[in-house]
């Protein structure tokens, strides 16, 4: 599993399955979202306004990403 977060939108992704995949996402509510391979097996998970909703000291340190904008 590789876990990414990026403090400047707030945004967490939880990476369930290595390599590159197709994916078709299923948005649980507002914030959550769920990527499903070809197979409809579950690869990531994205949370935004995350630190709101995960106790992220639990999960980080863990790659944390610059905006590609700066």
């Amino acid at each position: 599993m590789n876990i990414a977060y990026d403090a400047e939108v707030d945004a967490l992704y939880l990476k369930l399955s290595p390599g590159r995949h197709e994916v078709s996402t299923t948005s649980i509510d507002e914030d959550i979202a769920l990527d499903f391979d070809e197979l409809d097996r579950l690869v990531g998970i994205e949370v935004l306004d995350a630190s709101k909703r995960v106790d992220l000291g639990y999960l980080l340190p863990a790659e944390v990403t610059a905006a590609s904008g700066s």
